[in-house]
């Protein structure tokens, strides 16, 4: 299992919970144990602070994995982007010498 299927899931658990509060708090409305305006607001609480959560847990997640990157000196996307320009730019060099060099090949 890898860090993503990790997350994956974690973030689909919260989401069942999320769903399993909402029933909570749908069933202490019927009870009368809390009225709607009540219920409501703890739903929102809840999920906003689930959404906060998440969104550090994948920060977290992120950064684990951008400094596991560095450490390993595994080249990054952008290494290879930067790396493919310099060879598009002395490719273009070398078309250019070759072109105007006059080496008659």
């Amino acid at each position: 299992m890898t860090i993503f299927d990790v997350a994956r899931n974690a973030v689909l658990a919260g989401f069942g919970m999320q769903e399993k509060v909402r029933e909570f708090v749908d069933d202490l409305v019927k009870k009368g144990e809390l009225n709607e305006s009540q219920g409501a607001k703890l739903v929102k609480e809840w999920t906003e602070k689930a959404d906060k959560d998440s969104s550090e847990l994948f920060k977290n997640i992120s950064e684990t994995i951008s400094s596991t990157l560095d450490k390993m000196k595994i080249p990054t996307k952008d290494d290879f982007d930067k790396m493919n320009q310099k060879i598009e730019d002395i490719s273009a060099r070398i078309k250019k010498l070759e072109g105007g060099g006059g080496c008659g090949n």
